[in-house]
């Protein structure tokens, strides 16, 4: 009897295994073709994303370009929304670190995020730490404050 038990045991993780890779393949197939050919068009090369749809009904795709993560959302129709990636707060550009400096000297940064956006274009958005939901700024690249 135990001389089954370890096969037995290698047996059903690998049953397991299999349901779980199922899943996954299950959820990309959710993927609208729609955004799945938005997705290649916008990202040549960029073939094995994860996917995901959000509160807000995007789907995001995960993926890494150039050794960075970066994060792409798209509408059932196809159509892009923005892309995001996280950066160091040192890689914000200076006229955005100088209003820092000037409004926000007091609060901790807890994310840096550059994003691309079909509406708004480039900007950067920050996070700063505060007591309940933390604040967002978002910037553009010569400092002006796009919204708070």
């Amino acid at each position: 009897m135990k001389r089954y038990l370890i096969p037995l045991s290698f047996l059903s993780i690998g049953i397991v295994s299999c349901q779980e890779n199922k899943k996954d393949a299950d959820k990309k197939s959710d993927v609208p073709e729609a955004v799945q050919t938005a997705f290649e068009k916008k990202y040549p090369g960029e073939n094995d994303p994860d996917w995901k749809q959000d509160e807000h009904g995007y789907w995001e795709s995960h993926f890494k370009k150039d050794g960075e993560k970066y994060r792409a959302d798209f509408n059932a129709d196809g159509s892009w929304v923005e892309t995001e990636n996280s950066i160091k707060d040192g890689e914000l550009p200076e006229a955005i670190k100088n209003v820092i400096t000037e409004k926000y000297s007091d609060r901790e940064i807890t994310e840096v995020e550059r994003v691309d956006g079909a509406e708004k274009g480039i900007f950067y958005d920050v996070e700063f730490k505060q007591k309940g939901k933390n604040m967002d700024v978002e910037f553009r690249e010569d400092g002006s404050v796009i919204s708070q």
